[in-house]
């Protein structure tokens, strides 16, 4: 498939839509590591590689925007980067995008704003 080399990573709690987001995206030929806190999250991020990453913004243990904040710190010459990250949330709040764009995230998405044919087509955009 034409996604086959495209890999994203997932930082997703809620349990049926990651795993939902997960099929609609293994579907369409995308490499997808999906974990399910900000820790996991982050340390992932760190080991870096991502053509994209959908992060959520309300996870347990480290919220989104501070896996933002810690990747951004602990940036080095030897990791691999991640292409990048767009925030993943049904928070709409101005501040919290505009806390997330000073990290340097491509976009956010509104989950309840979007089905699974426009979720992909959404992120088929940023990939």
């Amino acid at each position: 498939m034409a996604n086959s080399d495209k890999k994203i990573l997932l930082v997703e709690d809620e349990t049926e839509l990651r795993e939902l987001y997960q099929i609609l995206l293994t579907g369409e030929g995308y490499q997808v590591d999906a974990v399910a806190d900000g820790k996991a999250g982050l340390e992932a991020m760190e080991r870096g590689g991502y053509d994209l990453v959908l992060l959520d913004i309300m996870l347990p243990f480290i919220d989104g925007l501070d896996v933002l904040e810690r990747n951004s710190k602990s940036k080095s010459e030897t990791k691999q980067s991640n292409s990048s990250v767009v925030l993943l949330t049904n928070l709409a709040q101005d501040q919290t995008i505009a806390k997330g764009l000073e990290y340097g995230v491509r976009g956010y998405m509104v989950k309840s704003d979007y089905n699974p044919e426009q979720l992909l087509e959404a992120i088929a955009e940023f990939v």
